[in-house]
């Protein structure tokens, strides 16, 4: 097969596209146009995701859960996995906090830009300041209580509730596998086939992701810079240093602690993994969305890594709403790197207390875009530093936000590959052009 039918190479060729036609766009005065004729490609590409999430979490995760025959195989998987996610999630937080304390990219912010910076986004501070005054209003047990709703068919409308899906999801599959076989099949037949349907769903969207890419990418760049080209340099520039810090960390997180798991947990070489997963990467790159890029995270981790659909359909949902590694380590490195702007030192103690507020922090955060920003001012009040400075930071957040997500999800696909290869259900992957049903023409 000819590299240029290969998925992965389309969706990067929409992305380098995406940029160019975004910095053209943006000098030449296009971002009315770009608007109103691009960036809708792109919002109808996220919405098709959105539109089988629901769905797949549902017929998936019953399915895993009532496949799983007995409590006690659930309580196994579903307790390894979540000690897997949380650890991995206190070692992101604690590169994070190391670096940025080495770093130091607070130190490098010019007077007259933080204040420039501060004024041009003081309304965007307001408004997520009062969102986050709101969830933290609300008690300390509130998470608990969002987990369980009191209906269904509400829950399943918003996307950002996608956790109560999952609970529900869980408890439905633990009553299924409390009946007889022969009572529970008919039910659990209907959830397989509605997972095996999305699936297949997937393959269709996904001939659009290139399309979509481009769009985003293009709508992102110009919705960052006006009309005015130049303002990206500026503040990629001021705020260099603190995006390579929390880029950096990234890069590390990925190949040394997803790297350690895959090479002492899993027989999946880096260059397999990588190869199988780089689609779901480049979805959620443009996308900033770990909920929307599940259904492609799902179908590269079972045909192309070789996961059980027993162990993806219950690790890979779960982790899209509780494995947030990429927020909570830029979380970590914001914190700090604002309370370095504003001349303000952090303690040990307080750097403790943003591991921990990162961490309870991720496992509530929607998997949805620019949801960390607003946990972000929670972490920032419970440090003492003044949540306006999030105002430094609100310029590149929408670039940085595209990066947490590749590493959200590519954790999400470690676990599964861990999980699925402990429980002796990682089959050889199949990595050949003939098979890759997404590209091919059927």
């Amino acid at each position: 097969m000819p590299w240029y039918k290969k998925l992965h190479w389309q969706i990067i060729l929409g992305l380098v596209l995406g940029l160019i036609y975004g910095v053209i766009a943006a000098s030449q005065g296009w971002v009315k146009f770009t608007s109103d004729w691009i960036t809708p490609f792109g919002t109808i590409f996220i919405n098709a995701l959105k539109l089988i999430g629901v769905p797949l979490v549902l017929g998936s995760l019953v399915t895993g859960v009532a496949s799983l025959s007995d409590i006690k195989k659930l309580s196994r998987i579903g307790g390894r996995t979540i000690l897997i996610y949380v650890s991995t999630t206190i070692v992101a937080v604690t590169i994070g906090l190391v670096i940025v304390n080495v770093v130091r990219p607070g130190d490098r912010v010019p007077e007259q830009m933080r204040l420039e910076l501060q004024e041009t986004y003081s309304a965007d501070v307001e408004r997520r300041e009062a969102a986050a005054t709101e969830t933290r209003d609300r008690g300390p047990l509130a998470m608990f209580v969002d987990m369980v709703p009191d209906n269904f068919f509400s829950s399943a409308s918003n996307n950002r509730n996608m956790l109560q899906v999952v609970i529900i999801s869980i408890v439905l599959g633990i009553g299924l596998i409390q009946l007889p076989q022969e009572k529970a099949k008919p039910l659990v037949d209907v959830f397989d086939s509605l997972s095996h349907v999305v699936i297949r769903l997937v393959d269709l969207i996904m001939k659009m992701a290139p399309i979509g890419v481009f769009a985003l990418i293009g709508g992102t760049i110009t919705s960052v810079t006006g009309d005015d080209p130049s303002q990206i340099l500026q503040l990629l520039g001021a705020l260099g240093f603190y995006m390579m810090t929390v880029v950096g960390g990234m890069i590390l997180h990925i190949i040394f602690t997803y790297g350690f798991l895959l090479k002492t947990m899993t027989p999946l070489s880096f260059k397999t993994f990588y190869q199988g997963i780089a689609p779901a990467q480049l979805v959620a790159f443009s996308t900033s969305s770990s909920g929307a890029t599940l259904p492609v995270t799902m179908e590269r981790v079972e045909e192309k890594l070789g996961a059980s659909e027993e162990v993806s359909s219950f690790v890979l949902p779960l982790g899209a709403t509780i494995n947030m590694d990429g927020t909570a380590l830029y979380q970590a490195v914001a914190a700090v790197f604002i309370a370095q702007s504003l001349g303000m030192g952090l303690s040990i103690g307080a750097q403790l207390t943003i591991v921990l507020t990162a961490v309870m922090a991720s496992i509530g955060t929607p998997a949805v875009p620019g949801a960390g920003i607003i946990m972000l001012v929670i972490i920032l009040e419970s440090v003492g530093v003044p949540s306006a400075g999030i105002a430094l930071i609100l310029g590149v957040d929408r670039i940085l936000d595209m990066l947490r997500t590749v590493t959200n999800i590519t954790g999400d696909a470690t676990v599964a590959c861990v999980v699925a290869h402990a429980e002796g259900e990682l089959r050889a992957p199949d990595l050949s052009e003939e098979n890759d049903r997404m590209v091919s023409h059927r």
